[in-house]
Parts: C-alpha cells; structure tokens; sequence
C-alpha cells in the first residue's frame, strides 16, 4: 500500500486501428479538449491523470494517478512494440469508429496481442465517433455482443462531444479496482 500521500498508479493501455481517436479519446479525457486536426501518434505517448475514486472493495476514497498509454495503430509497428507497450498494464480501453466494421474485427488481434503480454485484465470496449450518425455502421448491440465474448462492457462515446468519454475511463478503473 502506498505510504503517505503517493496515489497508486494503474497503467491503462488504449488499443485498436489507426485512425479510430484513441489519442483523441485522451485528450478529451484528460485536457477536456478535442481537436479536428489529425495527429498521428509516433511510437507510445504517456498521458497522467490524477484521479479521485471510491475503492469497491474498501468503500474508501483513495487517490490513483492513471498512466494512460496511446499507441500508434500502424500494423508494422504493432509488433515492435507489443511487449513493451503492454508489459505491466492493468487495463485496457479497446477503441473501434462505428463508421468502420473493420475497425471492430480489428480488435480480434489487438486483444490477442494484448493478452499474450498481460494475460486476462479489465477491458471496456469503446465504439467512438458516435457523433457520426449518419455514416454509424457498428450498432450498440454488435459492439456489445463482441464485448461480451470477453466478460467486458461496452459503449458508444464521442471525443468530439466528449459524450461518454468520462464515463468509460470510470468504468474501467472501477474493474481494474474491483480484482
């Protein structure tokens, strides 16, 4: 247990396709911000959050600084950077844009991946761009179904609106607490 007034860390890893907004999804999460330029991520960024929440197992408020971890979504770089990016992580937010199915059958080997460093870790399930009604082409209820394969939840969020952005990191910081 920490001593003093240092917060526990947890690492969070973001996976899924380039393109899908994980740094996007970070930066709404952390900065409040969301910005229509496109930056692609080159290798891994960490991100710092420090965050307030109630223990499930304790009832307590304890203090937990997340290390939020982006990577590039490039598949030649995937390999490269597997073991390092996920060594140590204690959760994870799976994102795929609900205007591209492929970006959902994606996740398949991103998990795979993921799982093969860090064995079974809380997972939530991110449909982003949500926003985009028009061109959605992954339902609630598909993102759901592929979820549940993995004992995991699932939502539609929307970096550009912030809609659920908050909510999803709460999610899975309480699973990640709650083992």
């Amino acid at each position: 247990m920490p001593q003093g007034g240092d917060s526990r860390k947890l690492k969070i890893c973001l996976v899924g396709d380039v393109g899908v907004g994980k740094t996007s999804l970070i930066r709404r999460y952390v900065l409040d911000v969301f910005d229509d330029k496109y930056i692609a991520t080159i290798g891994t960024k960490v991100t710092k959050k420090d965050v307030q929440v109630r223990n499930p197992k304790t009832e307590n408020s304890e203090s937990i600084t997340l290390l939020v971890w982006d990577i590039m979504g490039q598949p030649s770089f995937r390999e490269v950077l597997r073991e390092a990016y996920f060594y140590g992580a204690q959760g994870a937010i799976a994102v795929c844009d609900v205007t591209s199915r492929e970006s959902l059958n994606e996740l398949r080997y991103w998990l795979k991946a993921m799982t093969a460093t860090t064995g079974e870790i809380p997972v939530v399930f991110l449909g982003n761009k949500c926003d985009l009604k028009e061109e959605t082409r992954i339902t609630i209820e598909d993102l759901e179904v592929f979820a549940k394969k993995h004992d995991a939840k699932a939502m539609y969020t929307s970096a550009r609106t912030g809609h659920n952005v908050e909510q999803a990191f709460a999610t899975l910081v309480d699973d990640m607490l709650a083992r």
